[in-house]
Protein backbone atom coordinates (compact mmCIF):
# COMPACT_ATOMS: atom_id res chain seq x y z
CA UNK A 1 0.00 0.00 0.00
CA UNK A 2 1.26 3.50 -0.84
CA UNK A 3 1.90 6.17 1.76
CA UNK A 4 -0.41 8.34 -0.33
CA UNK A 5 -4.16 7.81 -0.22
CA UNK A 6 -5.68 7.85 -3.71
CA UNK A 7 -8.98 9.24 -2.47
CA UNK A 8 -7.30 12.06 -0.58
CA UNK A 9 -5.23 13.03 -3.60
CA UNK A 10 -8.33 12.98 -5.82
CA UNK A 11 -10.25 15.18 -3.41
CA UNK A 12 -7.37 17.66 -3.45
CA UNK A 13 -7.52 18.12 -7.22
CA UNK A 14 -9.32 20.99 -8.89
CA UNK A 15 -12.97 20.39 -9.77
CA UNK A 16 -12.17 20.59 -13.48
CA UNK A 17 -9.44 17.94 -13.21
CA UNK A 18 -11.64 15.66 -11.11
CA UNK A 19 -14.38 15.84 -13.73
CA UNK A 20 -11.97 14.44 -16.36
CA UNK A 21 -10.15 11.95 -14.14
CA UNK A 22 -10.87 8.32 -15.05
CA UNK A 23 -8.73 6.67 -12.37
CA UNK A 24 -6.00 7.52 -9.86
CA UNK A 25 -3.99 4.66 -8.35
CA UNK A 26 -1.23 4.66 -5.74
CA UNK A 27 1.43 2.00 -5.18
CA UNK A 28 3.99 1.38 -2.46
CA UNK A 29 6.38 -0.03 -5.07
CA UNK A 30 6.16 -0.51 -8.82
CA UNK A 31 8.62 -1.10 -11.63
CA UNK A 32 7.71 2.14 -13.40
CA UNK A 33 4.61 4.31 -13.29
CA UNK A 34 5.08 5.08 -17.00
CA UNK A 35 5.33 1.40 -17.89
CA UNK A 36 2.22 0.65 -15.85
CA UNK A 37 0.09 3.26 -17.64
CA UNK A 38 1.45 2.25 -21.04
CA UNK A 39 -0.13 -1.14 -20.37
CA UNK A 40 -3.53 0.27 -19.34
CA UNK A 41 -6.45 1.22 -21.61
CA UNK A 42 -6.16 4.66 -23.18
CA UNK A 43 -8.48 7.28 -21.68
CA UNK A 44 -11.13 8.90 -23.85
CA UNK A 45 -10.19 12.27 -25.42
CA UNK A 46 -9.85 14.96 -22.78
CA UNK A 47 -9.70 12.40 -19.96
CA UNK A 48 -6.73 11.12 -17.98
CA UNK A 49 -5.44 8.42 -15.63
CA UNK A 50 -2.76 8.76 -12.94
CA UNK A 51 -0.38 6.32 -11.23
CA UNK A 52 1.72 7.38 -8.20
CA UNK A 53 4.36 5.31 -6.40
CA UNK A 54 6.50 5.61 -3.28
CA UNK A 55 9.23 3.65 -5.06
CA UNK A 56 10.12 2.66 -8.62
CA UNK A 57 12.32 -0.39 -9.00
CA UNK A 58 12.93 0.16 -12.74
CA UNK A 59 12.33 3.85 -13.24
CA UNK A 60 13.25 5.05 -16.74
CA UNK A 61 14.63 8.27 -18.14
CA UNK A 62 15.53 9.33 -21.69
CA UNK A 63 17.79 7.12 -23.80
CA UNK A 64 17.15 4.12 -21.50
CA UNK A 65 18.93 5.77 -18.58
CA UNK A 66 17.96 4.76 -15.06
CA UNK A 67 15.58 7.00 -13.16
CA UNK A 68 16.74 6.60 -9.56
CA UNK A 69 13.65 6.42 -7.34
CA UNK A 70 14.52 5.54 -3.71
CA UNK A 71 11.54 4.52 -1.55
CA UNK A 72 9.82 7.42 0.16
CA UNK A 73 12.37 9.96 -1.10
CA UNK A 74 10.45 11.61 -3.90
CA UNK A 75 7.24 11.97 -5.81
CA UNK A 76 7.01 9.55 -8.72
CA UNK A 77 3.89 9.85 -10.82
CA UNK A 78 2.67 9.41 -14.38
CA UNK A 79 -0.35 10.73 -16.22
CA UNK A 80 -1.96 9.23 -19.32
CA UNK A 81 -3.94 11.76 -21.38
CA UNK A 82 -5.68 11.52 -24.73
CA UNK A 83 -5.73 14.39 -27.21
CA UNK A 84 -8.71 14.49 -29.55
CA UNK A 85 -6.63 15.07 -32.68
CA UNK A 86 -3.14 15.05 -34.16
CA UNK A 87 -0.16 16.57 -32.37
CA UNK A 88 2.12 18.42 -34.76
CA UNK A 89 4.53 19.63 -32.05
CA UNK A 90 5.06 16.44 -30.09
CA UNK A 91 8.77 17.16 -29.30
CA UNK A 92 7.72 20.40 -27.60
CA UNK A 93 5.20 18.72 -25.30
CA UNK A 94 7.82 17.76 -22.72
CA UNK A 95 8.99 21.38 -22.63
CA UNK A 96 5.45 22.61 -21.99
CA UNK A 97 4.98 20.03 -19.23
CA UNK A 98 8.19 21.26 -17.62
CA UNK A 99 6.77 24.78 -17.53
CA UNK A 100 3.65 23.40 -15.88
CA UNK A 101 5.64 21.59 -13.18
CA UNK A 102 7.73 24.68 -12.37
CA UNK A 103 4.55 26.79 -12.17
CA UNK A 104 3.05 24.26 -9.76
CA UNK A 105 6.14 24.42 -7.54
CA UNK A 106 6.03 28.23 -7.60
CA UNK A 107 2.42 28.15 -6.41
CA UNK A 108 3.69 26.08 -3.47
CA UNK A 109 6.27 28.82 -2.68
CA UNK A 110 9.15 26.79 -4.14
CA UNK A 111 11.15 29.15 -6.33
CA UNK A 112 14.52 29.21 -8.06
CA UNK A 113 13.64 26.26 -10.29
CA UNK A 114 14.77 26.15 -13.93
CA UNK A 115 14.46 23.79 -16.89
CA UNK A 116 17.23 22.12 -18.86
CA UNK A 117 16.33 21.09 -22.40
CA UNK A 118 14.52 18.90 -22.94
CA UNK A 119 13.34 17.23 -19.74
CA UNK A 120 15.37 18.04 -16.62
CA UNK A 121 14.13 20.12 -13.68
CA UNK A 122 17.02 22.08 -12.17
CA UNK A 123 17.63 23.92 -8.90
CA UNK A 124 20.94 25.32 -7.65
CA UNK A 125 22.67 23.77 -10.69
CA UNK A 126 21.62 20.30 -9.55
CA UNK A 127 18.97 17.88 -10.76
CA UNK A 128 15.71 18.28 -8.84
CA UNK A 129 13.67 16.05 -11.13
CA UNK A 130 12.82 15.04 -14.63
CA UNK A 131 10.06 14.30 -17.13
CA UNK A 132 9.64 11.38 -19.52
CA UNK A 133 6.98 11.61 -22.24
CA UNK A 134 5.98 8.57 -24.30
CA UNK A 135 3.23 7.79 -26.80
CA UNK A 136 0.79 5.04 -25.82
CA UNK A 137 -1.30 5.10 -29.00
CA UNK A 138 -1.80 7.38 -31.98
CA UNK A 139 -4.32 7.53 -34.83
CA UNK A 140 -5.40 10.28 -37.18
CA UNK A 141 -8.11 11.31 -34.72
CA UNK A 142 -6.49 10.88 -31.31
CA UNK A 143 -3.14 10.61 -29.57
CA UNK A 144 -2.58 9.21 -26.06
CA UNK A 145 0.59 10.17 -24.23
CA UNK A 146 2.03 9.05 -20.92
CA UNK A 147 4.11 11.64 -19.07
CA UNK A 148 6.12 10.65 -16.01
CA UNK A 149 7.37 13.20 -13.48
CA UNK A 150 9.89 12.57 -10.73
CA UNK A 151 10.60 15.20 -8.06
CA UNK A 152 13.23 14.67 -5.36
CA UNK A 153 11.76 15.48 -1.93
CA UNK A 154 14.19 14.17 0.70
CA UNK A 155 17.03 12.10 -0.74
CA UNK A 156 19.40 9.88 1.25
CA UNK A 157 22.73 11.55 1.98
CA UNK A 158 25.48 10.62 -0.45
CA UNK A 159 23.16 9.52 -3.25
CA UNK A 160 24.85 9.62 -6.67
CA UNK A 161 23.08 10.08 -9.99
CA UNK A 162 25.73 8.02 -11.77
CA UNK A 163 24.11 6.45 -14.79
CA UNK A 164 21.00 8.65 -14.62
CA UNK A 165 22.36 11.91 -15.97
CA UNK A 166 25.13 12.84 -18.37
CA UNK A 167 25.34 16.49 -17.34
CA UNK A 168 25.50 16.64 -13.54
CA UNK A 169 26.11 14.21 -10.71
CA UNK A 170 24.77 16.27 -7.83
CA UNK A 171 21.13 15.61 -6.95
CA UNK A 172 19.04 18.31 -5.27
CA UNK A 173 15.85 17.83 -3.28
CA UNK A 174 13.05 20.04 -2.04
CA UNK A 175 14.34 19.74 1.51
CA UNK A 176 17.53 21.55 0.51
CA UNK A 177 15.96 24.37 -1.54
CA UNK A 178 12.65 25.18 0.15
CA UNK A 179 11.94 26.85 3.48
CA UNK A 180 9.11 24.39 3.97
CA UNK A 181 8.40 21.20 2.06
CA UNK A 182 4.70 20.73 1.21
CA UNK A 183 2.99 17.53 2.20
CA UNK A 184 3.09 14.75 -0.37
CA UNK A 185 -0.67 14.85 -0.99
CA UNK A 186 -0.60 18.60 -1.61
CA UNK A 187 2.46 18.29 -3.83
CA UNK A 188 0.98 15.43 -5.85
CA UNK A 189 -2.33 17.24 -6.37
CA UNK A 190 -0.56 20.44 -7.45
CA UNK A 191 1.59 18.57 -9.99
CA UNK A 192 -1.37 16.58 -11.37
CA UNK A 193 -3.48 19.72 -11.73
CA UNK A 194 -0.62 21.46 -13.54
CA UNK A 195 -0.03 18.53 -15.90
CA UNK A 196 -3.72 18.27 -16.75
CA UNK A 197 -4.03 22.01 -17.44
CA UNK A 198 -0.85 21.97 -19.52
CA UNK A 199 -2.00 19.02 -21.61
CA UNK A 200 -5.37 20.67 -22.19
CA UNK A 201 -3.86 24.01 -23.25
CA UNK A 202 -1.21 22.35 -25.40
CA UNK A 203 -3.88 20.41 -27.25
CA UNK A 204 -5.75 23.61 -28.06
CA UNK A 205 -2.93 26.11 -28.59
CA UNK A 206 0.35 24.25 -29.06
CA UNK A 207 3.72 25.29 -27.70
CA UNK A 208 3.43 29.00 -28.51
CA UNK A 209 1.63 29.83 -25.26
CA UNK A 210 4.45 28.23 -23.25
CA UNK A 211 7.44 29.53 -25.24
CA UNK A 212 8.04 32.74 -23.26
CA UNK A 213 7.73 30.96 -19.89
CA UNK A 214 10.19 28.36 -21.13
CA UNK A 215 12.66 31.08 -22.20
CA UNK A 216 12.54 32.69 -18.74
CA UNK A 217 13.38 29.34 -17.12
CA UNK A 218 15.91 28.11 -19.70
CA UNK A 219 18.89 26.96 -17.62
CA UNK A 220 21.04 26.31 -20.71
CA UNK A 221 20.52 29.71 -22.33
CA UNK A 222 23.92 31.30 -23.01
CA UNK A 223 25.91 28.31 -21.73
CA UNK A 224 28.52 26.45 -23.73
CA UNK A 225 27.14 23.01 -24.49
CA UNK A 226 28.05 19.77 -26.21
CA UNK A 227 25.19 18.19 -28.15
CA UNK A 228 25.82 14.46 -28.54
CA UNK A 229 24.18 13.66 -31.89
CA UNK A 230 24.01 10.38 -33.84
CA UNK A 231 26.33 11.85 -36.47
CA UNK A 232 28.80 13.31 -33.98
CA UNK A 233 29.07 15.98 -31.31
CA UNK A 234 28.22 19.64 -31.84
CA UNK A 235 29.82 22.24 -29.58
CA UNK A 236 28.47 25.76 -29.28
CA UNK A 237 26.34 28.14 -27.23
CA UNK A 238 22.76 27.30 -26.29
CA UNK A 239 20.52 29.96 -27.85
CA UNK A 240 17.04 28.94 -26.77
CA UNK A 241 14.43 26.85 -28.53
CA UNK A 242 12.48 27.34 -31.74
CA UNK A 243 8.73 27.24 -32.31
CA UNK A 244 8.75 23.43 -32.42
CA UNK A 245 10.78 23.02 -29.24
CA UNK A 246 14.09 22.15 -30.90
CA UNK A 247 17.21 23.44 -29.12
CA UNK A 248 19.19 26.04 -31.08
CA UNK A 249 22.97 25.79 -30.70
CA UNK A 250 25.13 28.61 -32.08
CA UNK A 251 28.00 26.51 -33.47
CA UNK A 252 31.09 27.69 -35.40
CA UNK A 253 29.41 26.57 -38.63
CA UNK A 254 26.24 28.50 -37.80
CA UNK A 255 23.03 27.88 -35.85
CA UNK A 256 22.12 24.18 -35.51
CA UNK A 257 18.74 22.68 -34.56
CA UNK A 258 18.93 19.84 -32.04
CA UNK A 259 15.74 17.80 -32.11
CA UNK A 260 16.99 14.84 -30.09
CA UNK A 261 20.18 13.78 -28.39
CA UNK A 262 21.97 14.40 -25.11
CA UNK A 263 23.18 17.82 -23.98
CA UNK A 264 26.22 17.95 -21.74
CA UNK A 265 28.42 20.74 -20.45
CA UNK A 266 32.18 21.14 -21.00
CA UNK A 267 34.18 19.69 -18.12
CA UNK A 268 35.64 23.09 -17.30
CA UNK A 269 32.26 24.27 -16.09
CA UNK A 270 32.56 21.68 -13.34
CA UNK A 271 29.03 20.42 -13.82
CA UNK A 272 29.48 17.41 -16.08
CA UNK A 273 31.05 14.07 -15.45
Amino acid sequence: MSGLDAGEVSRSLSERANDQLDELETFASIDSTNTYLLNQPAPDPGHFRVAIADEQTSGRGRHSRRWISPPGSGLYLSIAYTFGGRLDQMPALTLALGVGVVDALARLDIGGVSLKWPNDIVARDGKLGGILTEVLAATEHRVTVVAGVGINIDLPDGLSLDGESGWVQRPVDLRSIAAGVPGRTRLAAAIIDALFETLTRFGMLGFSVFAEDWRRRDWLLGREVIAAMPGGNITGTAAGVDADGALIVDAPAGPMRVVSGSIELPAEEGLSR
